[in-house]
């Protein structure tokens, strides 16, 4: 069975690889059984240990494996504080109420410079801002700016496992807000973000340098996309389904 890319990997599958890790099979077993390489099963499990999982505890072999299975995730660092995606209410994840966002960095040329991109998951309403580095200070203090007059409709932030979201606890005292963080290489789980993100690479592409990039332009695709009509909000756009919302909560403020 041939492997597949980890963006594609369902939740279905790497529970299957999970169960069969718990039962001491080996990686080489388990991509055979389920169709996920042995590699990326590897870069799963010291991606988990990195962000503070268990995982690599039920590899049989402890003894370190090359270096290219977690180059690149062992610097992104363990999170204080994370609290995993396992523990989310199951209720968001039907997109059933406002007010549950997702948040992520796109990186520019040269990974240079950054946009944070925050997406509401029910209405797809997105905020944008760019950042001049990805330090968790700068991150956090912009999703502050971004969030802090949007508050009554912050119940919760689910973000990946990048240090530069290592300041969630500050973000939660101020919007008086929930974080939670994806588990590695499950890109799927949040989904908004990832398809917001497909969308402003339209306007954005990977090779262009952020610098580049101005505010106003920002201000343009961010009015641009949520004012998009959507096919799963029976053709409203995000303004729409979001700021009904907001105003409902400001009529009973």
């Amino acid at each position: 069975m041939g492997s597949r890319n980890a963006t594609q990997i369902t939740a279905s599958d790497w529970g299957k690889a999970v169960d069969c890790l718990h039962k001491k099979w080996s990686p080489e077993q388990i991509a055979d059984q389920v169709g996920i390489s042995h590699e990326t099963i590897y870069r799963h499990v010291y991606a988990d240990k990195a962000a503070g999982g268990t995982l690599w505890e039920q590899l049989r072999c402890q003894k370190k494996r090359k270096k290219r299975y977690a180059s690149g995730h062992d610097r992104r660092g363990q999170i204080v504080g994370r609290r995993p995606i396992s523990e989310r209410p199951e209720y968001i994840e039907a997109r059933s109420q406002i007010g549950h966002w997702e948040g992520d960095t796109v990186i520019g040329a040269a990974h240079k410079q950054a946009i944070v991109t925050l997406v509401e998951r029910k209405s797809g309403y997105a905020v944008l801002a760019k950042v001049k580095n990805k330090t968790s200070d700068l991150v956090s203090s912009t999703i502050l700016t971004k969030l802090k007059p949007l508050a009554p409709l912050v119940k919760t932030l689910t973000f990946d496992n990048g240090k530069e979201f290592a300041e969630h606890q500050r973000i939660d005292t101020a919007l008086k807000s929930t974080t939670y963080f994806a588990d590695p290489f499950a890109s799927w789980q949040r989904g908004s973000n990832e398809n917001f993100n497909g969308l402003l690479r339209q306007y954005i592409p990977k090779k262009r340098p952020l610098s580049t990039v101005t505010d106003k332009e920002l201000r343009m695709i961010q009015a641009e996309l949520n004012s998009r009509p959507r096919k799963r909000l029976g053709f409203k756009t995000p303004n729409e389904v979001f700021m009904q919302s907001l105003n409902r909560v400001a009529l009973r403020g």
